[in-house]
């Protein structure tokens, strides 16, 4: 009987990208790898588990040396940015 391999997984780096794109020190690794499930783990709170659902299917992290970047894949874009747009 075969093994079960996550698609995700198996997909990274040859179709799908990596969810979080930065470089660390090995000092700041461990840092940043937690600092980034906590920015998963706010938005995926916010977005999808309390009402009204965003439906936020995607989120991906990018880090510069002055900057992180969050970006968010929704199916309710208006939910996350507001009624008004701004």
């Amino acid at each position: 009987m075969g093994q079960k391999v996550h698609p995700t997984g198996f997909r990274i780096g040859v179709t799908e990208p990596w969810r979080s794109r930065w470089y660390a020190p090995k000092a700041a690794f461990s840092e940043f790898l937690i600092e980034d499930q906590k920015i998963r783990d706010l938005i995926d709170k916010r977005l999808n588990r309390t009402p009204p659902f965003a439906g936020c299917s995607k989120i991906e992290i990018e880090r510069t040396r002055d900057e992180v970047k969050v970006f968010l894949s929704t199916a309710r874009p208006g939910m996350v940015i507001g009624p008004k747009g701004a």
